[in-house]
């Protein structure tokens, strides 16, 4: 979807919707730091946010890759913790090893592969896709989904919907699974819950935009894997050595997904101001006007 709001619309949207995100009363100081590094000692795992964090569409941030090494270096283990749902995880190994970053498979969990988990869980079912057409499906087409386009009947088939990439979804397609799920309410399960994503031009419009769209519009049950919801979480703690929450960090641009969620789990937060959703924005009053506060405050890592 093309671009089409800015990152003061976004945060409006974001906190418009907060009554349907995690209720969380932990409250960070929001200490701002020079460095990045300065702020890492008593934490013994940092889960990274990938856009707007490591990288902005695919254009690495500059020192990303250093920051990461030099953690390593320090003996911090580091993870990428990315509502990233549009590309099969090798999509985004090869990505990560392009941009300069040395992450192995099991440092790197996507929102993907929550909702895939989630779906594990479900009956056997034919499922519609949100994805770009000329995407590959990956692992999802071993569930025997087939993509939305442009036939209602398409629609009216499935058994259930899986929103895990906005690239090329139009207002018609939007349109048409609102009339369908009117007309038969059916499972909704999305992989990527963020409402925009930084890229080079801006900001993109990405599934859970589409998603609270749906529920505004239908009423629908929907079921949001990634980021600020616990699943991924767990998925990624899952794979780390065994680790008090306490002595976990994430590091995020976006306030209502990845500080909320990380504070939500019980680790402590890092929100990165340079690059990401609140790019251009008074820093103080998005986390005033957004009762979510960070512990620690950091143009980039």
């Amino acid at each position: 979807m093309s671009i089409a709001i800015d990152p003061a619309q976004a945060l409006a949207e974001y906190q418009r919707l907060r009554p349907r995100l995690p209720a969380c009363d932990k409250l960070g100081h929001g200490v701002e730091a020079a460095r990045f590094l300065d702020i890492v000692a008593p934490y013994e795992l940092i889960l990274f946010d990938a856009y707007g964090v490591l990288n902005v569409g695919e254009t690495a941030i500059k020192g990303a890759a250093q920051t990461i090494a030099a953690l390593r270096e320090m003996g911090k283990s580091v993870m990428v913790v990315s509502n990233s749902a549009a590309y099969p995880k090798g999509h985004m190994m090869d990505r990560y090893a392009r941009l300069g970053f040395d992450f192995a498979a099991d440092e790197v969990v996507t929102s993907r592969e929550a909702l895939l988990h989630r779906v594990a869980e479900e009956p056997a079912r034919r499922w519609g896709v949100m994805l770009n057409p000329d995407k590959d499906m990956g692992e999802i087409a071993d569930l025997g989904a087939t993509v939305l386009a442009d036939d209602p009947a398409v629609y009216d088939r499935a058994e259930g919907f899986l929103l895990v990439g906005a690239d090329g979804w139009t207002e018609a397609r939007q349109a048409l699974l609102e009339a369908s799920l009117k007309g038969q309410p059916r499972p909704v399960f999305v992989g990527n819950p963020d409402l925009v994503a930084p890229r080079e031009d801006g900001l993109s419009l990405e599934p859970g935009w589409f998603a609270h769209r749906l529920i505004d519009a239908t009423g629908a049950a929907v079921h949001l894997c990634g980021k600020p919801f616990p699943d991924i979480f767990d998925l990624a703690l899952a794979r780390a050595k065994p680790v008090d929450p306490a002595r976990v960090l994430m590091v995020g641009d976006t306030l209502h997904t990845d500080i909320l969620g990380g504070a939500q789990a019980g680790f402590a937060t890092a929100l990165v101001t340079g690059h990401g959703s609140l790019l251009g924005l008074e820093v103080g009053a998005a986390i005033q006007g957004s009762g979510i506060a960070p512990d620690h405050i950091v143009t980039e890592i």
